[in-house]
């Protein structure tokens, strides 16, 4: 039985898991769920997945949730080239897991929270734009891009874990491209280090690259038209 995954182009983990699975050559079935019509909300998915979230892969009834356990867990399976999570090197490995765990409360956090209160939020609520949190959060995503450089790309090392493309950098480019969408990639561009991994990394996973993030593109497109207007001080 084919392996089925259910995903929207919308989430930063879908990305990276499609952008994976492709590279890797491993078959599943595309389950599209479409987060703006609220289907990962529906009685037919909360039957899948009761948390209501994707990406969530089944695998011949073996159902699992949440992207880095996914990841890993394919990686394994598939028996994937050690570089995307190092098998018998368990310092590679835990340089891989470093990264990982940050990422939730750091560029998950920040850049996605950026991108939803200047597009997603405002339009939901139908409201301005509470610019002190975009403020609030523009300040977290400074502070993560400074992490990574200082931290996760210290000592001139070309990817988050060391002299190899991991999963951990599939993860991190995806979550980047949040701030693409909403015209903030100022952040990533000013901070040469980063930008450096950012650009070298892109054409590593091409050219699922690019096609999973045509949703990124529509959105950027939409939002250079309709730009919020930040009240001067």
């Amino acid at each position: 039985m084919a392996l089925k995954v259910y995903y929207d182009f919308m989430s930063q983990p879908c990305r990276a898991l499609y952008i994976f699975l492709k590279l890797n050559k491993i078959p599943f079935e595309h389950k599209l769920v479409a987060l703006r019509k609220g289907e990962h909300m529906g009685e037919d998915f909360k039957k899948v997945s009761p948390i209501s979230r994707v990406p969530v892969i089944d695998d011949d009834g073996f159902v699992l949730t949440e992207s880095v356990a996914i990841l890993k867990y394919l990686a394994a399976k598939h028996n994937v080239p050690d570089h995307w999570y190092p098998r018998n090197d368990i310092k590679a490995q835990a340089r891989v897991d470093e990264f990982m765990n940050y990422q939730h409360l750091s560029t998950r956090i920040n850049m996605a929270m950026l991108f939803q209160n200047l597009t997603i939020i405002p339009r939901m609520r139908n409201k301005p734009v509470d610019w002190k949190k975009v403020e609030s959060f523009r300040k977290g995503v400074g502070i993560t891009v400074d992490q990574i450089d200082k931290h996760f790309l210290k000592d001139n090392r070309p990817f988050l874990a060391g002299d190899n493309m991991s999963i951990a950098d599939i993860l991190g480019i995806c979550e980047v491209m949040q701030l693409y969408a909403c015209c903030e990639e100022r952040f990533i561009e000013s901070n040469p280090t980063v930008n450096a991994w950012a650009e070298r990394l892109k054409p590593k996973l091409a050219p699922y690259f690019e096609e999973s993030n045509v949703v990124v593109y529509k959105v950027r497109e939409h939002f250079l038209k309709n730009p919020p207007t930040q009240p001067k001080l």
